[in-house]
């Protein structure tokens, strides 16, 4: 019991979940409704306001400009295709609504009059006006991956869409035609007249050759030749060339083997020369030798020394070996000869190679501006045959249409119904654009609504416990019965008051609000009218004494009441009126003079007070606003217990939170707030607190509803009731 009395709930973190969204809708589902439906009807008239649009479309096909344009000097196979312009489809669309093509349709369908007669009231437009309609009306499109273009035309006339698409695919196609028609006249009279200046350039090179001929004497016997007959060709060049390195290299090696002989003696030479040359007289005079030697070895065996036989022999030896050496001697002389010829064969053969190319190049340089002015003449007249073919390729471009560049592959037809306004898409469209224009309204009036909507809101910006929970519609449970549907949110709160007592002899209890029309009477008539229903005795002072309601409510008079005891004019017990309901007495506000102001702040007010609570057991006083007048702040400073009304969606929290203030400043005992006015159809958070006690009571029979029903005091089940209460009967 403790832990309830007084104490504020813990700031929570606020936090938004689907079932929040969802009870924002369900809360403002007439402004959803609302706004769903005027967008739908506005959609759906617009749709059908709008006029019909027919729509046709003709499709070309469009190619570049290809390689065998005047821009480009190469023709035939050898042309270079003119590179991809990733910029081609979006140039053509330009040309297209350009007023080169659009002027030429608009001249063809005369639409500054036809136009002037539909939508200018008979006035011819001028061609600005008329193109700026008919390119609103255009739509151009690629066909993707290909070289087509589609041409859609909108119009209320069916055939006159069809005709305009045409006439513009026809005059772009002709646009193309007529530009690369002027393009190649301008470019061919340009060829012609580079033509006309080669030719000349040409003459005029001719004529200096044969100046330059005659100063100079070059002899040239060949008209194609482009520089002067050397004496040695390449092919002699390199031949001789060749013939100096074998020779040289012959000469060397008959040198070194000439060297390599002179290091022997004759002995040696008489072995070896035999070997290298293949002197036949040196072989056969080696060979008699041999036979000699043979000879003088034989007699020797026969004959002593001094025989004429072996001394003819000796005689023999000798003579040959001199013959032999000078035969050697001989050879020596004819390899150095031959040594000495060949190296000088190898010198001039050098020598007259380097000549002839010295006379060569000099031969060069004393021609070569001769030579330079035939060459110039060659390329002069190698351009001049291009011109003349590109002349010829050019004058064939001109004899044959050049219809290709732009093919109209698909001509425009009428349509069959209208495409314009699509009147399922426009209403669909409305429908959704609706329903989200009014969620969204509905979640924006949300944002900027501050007042107070559920009781996080209550327990996060007030910092203080909610008594009760009161449903909308509410009526007076003095009318409606004990076993009213609404009593049992009125015993709620009448329990959490109980209970936020801490002393058992408050009892005095004054209800407040901030603003009027929160719902004050009504809820402090029915609280004390719950705590009758116990069996305590209970009095209602109505103390808003500008605007006193309790009496309407009860349906009593106010002629004498609060005001008359206070001004001493009647007693307690002649103020004091009975009501309908058991153990309720009611004291009305009276009649409020004007001088009288500011008398519930009197001694006579403390004083009366004081008697009241020795003669009942609760007293409930219903207050003025509290931000309206001053009143409001005396009784709540002066009463035991203060409750603080809110109604559901109505005040800003500022203006709330700024009335509990105003209470806790003038020392009031504030022990919590009431909620009022909740509709528990569109917000499920406050069902448990009204609706499930609606379902539980009042969904079984009669009999079951008897048994369970509360009874007076006095009654068996009752007494568990009051002690719950805490009362204390005193009468």
């Amino acid at each position: 019991m403790d832990s309830f009395k007084n104490q504020p709930a813990p700031q929570q973190e606020a936090k938004l979940h689907f079932l929040d969204y969802w009870r924002i809708i369900r809360i403002r589902k007439a402004i959803i409704i609302t706004v769903f439906l005027i967008t739908a009807i506005i959609a759906t008239a617009v749709t059908f306001i709008l006029p019909e649009s027919y729509s046709s479309t003709c499709r070309i096909k469009v190619e570049g400009e290809g390689p065998g344009d005047i821009s480009s000097m190469n023709s035939g196979p050898s042309a270079v295709m003119t590179p991809y312009d990733p910029f081609f489809i979006q140039t053509t669309f330009e040309i297209i609504q350009s007023q080169v093509v659009l002027s030429n349709v608009i001249n063809q369908l005369n639409l500054n009059v036809e136009w002037g007669k539909k939508y200018n009231n008979g006035e011819t437009l001028k061609s600005t006006e008329t193109m700026e309609v008919l390119k609103r009306r255009m739509v151009l499109q690629p066909v993707r991956n290909t070289k087509l273009i589609s041409i859609t035309v909108y119009s209320d006339d069916k055939n006159e869409a069809a005709r305009l698409a045409n006439t513009v695919a026809t005059a772009y196609q002709e646009y193309r035609l007529g530009s690369r028609k002027e393009l190649t006249v301008g470019g061919l009279n340009v060829l012609e007249q580079q033509f006309k200046e080669s030719e000349a350039n040409i003459e005029k090179c001719q004529t200096n050759i044969d100046y330059l001929r005659g100063k100079l004497g070059i002899v040239d016997n060949d008209p194609n030749s482009l520089m002067p007959t050397p004496t040695l060709s390449q092919q002699m060049v390199q031949t001789y060339d060749q013939q100096m390195i074998d020779g040289e290299r012959t000469y060397k090696s008959l040198q070194t083997q000439l060297q390599e002989l002179k290091g022997y003696d004759n002995e040696k030479l008489r072995d070896v020369l035999p070997t290298v040359t293949g002197d036949s007289m040196l072989s056969d005079l080696l060979g008699k030798l041999n036979v000699a030697q043979q000879t003088y070895a034989t007699y020797t065996n026969d004959y002593s020394l001094a025989d004429l036989h072996i001394t003819r022999v000796q005689s023999t030896i000798s003579e040959l070996k001199k013959e032999i050496d000078d035969r050697v001697t001989g050879i020596m002389r004819a390899l150095e000869s031959e040594v000495k010829s060949k190296q000088a064969a190898v010198e001039a053969l050098r020598a007259s190679v380097e000549e002839a190319k010295l006379n060569d190049q000099q031969e060069q340089e004393r021609g070569q501006p001769y030579w330079d002015e035939k060459r110039h003449l060659e390329n002069l007249q190698e351009f001049n045959k291009q011109l003349a073919a590109k002349i010829e390729l050019t004058k064939l471009d001109l004899s044959i249409p050049a219809s290709s560049l732009v093919t109209i592959t698909d001509y425009a037809q009428p349509g069959e119904v209208p495409v314009k306004p699509n009147k399922a898409l426009n209403i669909g469209l409305g429908l959704v654009f609706g329903l989200i224009m009014g969620v969204g309204l509905a979640f924006f009036i949300e944002y900027l609504d501050t007042s107070v909507k559920t009781i996080d809101d209550v327990e996060r910006a007030f910092q203080a416990p909610v008594l009760g929970v009161i449903p909308q519609n509410v009526g007076i449970l003095a009318d409606e019965g004990p076993e009213s549907k609404h009593a049992e949110a009125y015993r709620v709160l009448r329990t959490n008051i109980l209970f936020s007592r801490k002393d058992d002899k408050l009892n005095s209890i004054v209800v407040v609000s901030a603003g009027a029309g929160e719902g004050k009477s009504t809820t402090t008539l029915n609280l004390a009218t719950v705590f009758a229903q116990t069996g305590q005795r209970i009095l209602i002072v109505d103390s808003d004494l500008r605007r006193p309601t309790l009496h309407k409510l009860l349906k009593v008079g106010n002629n004498i009441g609060l005001t008359n005891y206070l001004l001493k004019q009647n007693t307690i017990a002649e103020v004091i009126q009975t009501t309908n309901v058991p153990n309720l007495d009611f004291m009305a506000s009276g009649k409020l003079p004007n001088s009288s102001m500011g008398i519930l702040g009197s001694g006579q007010m403390k004083e009366m007070v004081s008697e009241l609570k020795q003669r009942y057991d609760y007293i409930f006083f219903d207050s003025p606003p509290i931000l309206g007048v001053s009143d409001a702040s005396i009784l709540a400073s002066e009463m035991d217990l203060v409750v603080q009304i809110i109604q559901y969606r109505r005040y800003p929290q500022p203006m709330n939170i700024r009335a509990k203030q105003m209470i806790e400043k003038v020392g009031g005992n504030f022990v919590g707030i009431v909620l009022n006015n909740i509709n528990m159809s569109q917000d499920e958070s406050y069902y448990y607190y009204s609706g499930y006690y609606h379902d539980y009571y009042y969904s079984r029979n009669e009999k079951e509803q008897e048994a369970e029903a509360p009874k007076p005091v006095g009654q068996p089940g009752a007494a568990g009731d009051a002690a719950a209460a805490g009362i204390k009967q005193k009468y």
